[in-house]
């Protein structure tokens, strides 16, 4: 039974941090896009699952939510998908004059196949455009890995505003979603007025904006938890002086009568004027037989008689004392840790320790671990672990391999180099071998951990 509680507690810390990591991480793709003017269609805690708790928001339309499945949170930016359709224009407007209208007919009055129909309505609805519209009678449902046979128009105002697009959508004077509405702009302009308001639509700082804001967040996030506990909570220091800090039970410091806050002024006939001094004097005198320590108990001077073998411990711990920072050395120490981490993560890519780092890193399995047992150690322990995950989870989000934000960032900082866009077989091409690379990193530093922690 303890083993199982054990075992579940490590996976709920797991979960908790990671997740709340993530989620975090997401939120910052998602306020991104709401500042870049881009549309959000869900943001939420944990992987995506029919099963789940939500809520629409009236003022923007996004869906708000949590799932069982917490591995992490997502947010759905419109128009990151690369797939684009050259029938979308033609599909846009169409489906809002006629309100409601099927794959099928689609491609009866366009001449095209119901593939070609279906893979318009894809991108459309990607970017919020044109809503599904489920038939469950015949089994269509939000999240049964299958796309609906028909879609409808999305409500908009006079000047084809959504309620994806916050407080520009006038909602008083706007139709309903499904009801026919006429485009006051022709097929050409009125696509582009909606890849206007997507990832697609935008130009290269907005969207390399987008890309890092996850990663700023981690690290803002970390930078807060660590400044609040270094100031507010204080961090623990050792102290370079000859005071005993604690005793270990059984020990033979115990056994020969010191306690803690003893000062220890001399070992074996040597001065001890520090914890230094202490240290040293003790490993010079173990193996040798008995020695004294002369030490102040409560101001009185006292002698005793201890005898170590060689290594042995004599069971007392060093001097400590919790000191609150101020900001700024709270704020110098957080960035020390982010120079750290980022260091850490940079020798990746140095040959000569590159097998180093990967056999010092940790997967999700060592994550949970250690979660459970800085919980286990207190709040500010356990905040402090957080703070650190946080600053790895950015950092290595930033790294050049897709599909992590960094690999994106690359191709759009090559598209803005080369002035067009990288087809569509070329990104996926990288796609596949940044998920490929980043499969066998994972199933590495997995290995290791289950070596360390479960084996």
């Amino acid at each position: 039974m303890d083993a199982l509680i054990s075992v579940v507690t490590t996976i709920f810390w797991g979960l908790v941090l990671l997740s709340a990591l993530v989620f975090l991480h997401e939120g910052g793709h998602f306020l991104a896009a709401r500042l870049c003017g881009v549309r959000v269609t869900e943001y939420f805690l944990g992987l995506p699952c029919r099963f789940n708790l939500s809520h629409v928001s009236r003022r923007m339309g996004t869906r708000f939510g949590i799932t069982p499945l917490l591995l992490g949170g997502y947010a759905m930016i419109c128009g990151m998908d690369p797939t684009k359709s050259e029938l979308a224009p033609a599909v846009l407007t169409l489906v809002h004059r006629r309100g409601t209208v099927s794959v099928a007919s689609i491609a009866q009055e366009l001449s095209c196949t119901p593939n070609e129909a279906l893979e318009a309505c894809m991108q459309l609805m990607d970017w919020g455009s044109i809503a599904p519209v489920y038939d469950e009678v015949a089994g269509e449902r939000p999240g049964s890995g299958t796309y609906p046979e028909t879609y409808a128009s999305v409500a908009r105002d006079p000047h084809g505003a959504t309620v994806f697009d916050g407080r520009r959508f006038d909602r008083a004077h706007a139709s309903k979603e499904g009801e026919p509405w006429e485009p006051p702009l022709d097929e050409a302009a009125f696509y582009e007025l909606e890849r206007s308001r997507t990832y697609a639509g935008k130009g290269f700082w907005p969207r390399a904006f987008m890309l890092v804001a996850g990663i700023l967040v981690n690290l803002l996030s970390g930078l807060l938890l660590l400044m609040s506990i270094y100031s507010l909570v204080g961090i623990r220091v050792s102290y370079n002086v000859n005071q005993v800090g604690e005793v270990q039970a059984s020990s033979e410091a115990a056994q020969v009568g010191l306690a803690a806050g003893d000062t220890i002024l001399s070992v074996d006939g040597k001065a001890t004027a520090t914890w230094n001094d202490v240290t040293d004097a003790i490993h010079d005198a173990q193996g040798s037989g008995p020695f004294e320590i002369v030490y102040e108990h409560e101001g009185a001077t006292k002698h005793a008689t201890a005898e170590l073998d060689a290594g042995e411990s004599l069971g007392i711990g060093v001097p400590t004392k919790v000191v609150r920072l101020n900001p700024l050395d709270s704020a110098r120490v957080s960035f020390e840790y982010i120079a750290q981490t980022a260091a850490s993560i940079a020798s990746l890519f140095n040959p000569a320790h590159t097998m180093d780092m990967l056999n010092s890193s940790t997967s999700i399995v060592g994550i949970s671990v250690m979660s459970a047992q800085a919980a286990a150690a207190g709040p500010s322990t356990f905040l402090t672990f957080a703070a650190l995950i946080s600053f790895s989870l950015g950092l290595m989000n930033l790294l050049p391999i897709p599909p992590l934000d960094g690999g994106k960032l690359l191709i759009e900082i090559i598209q803005a180099i080369t002035r067009r866009e990288l087809s569509l077989k070329v990104q996926s091409a990288l796609s596949y071998v940044g998920v490929a690379l980043f499969m066998a990193l994972f199933v590495f530093v997995l290995r290791n951990d289950i070596i360390r922690f479960v084996l």
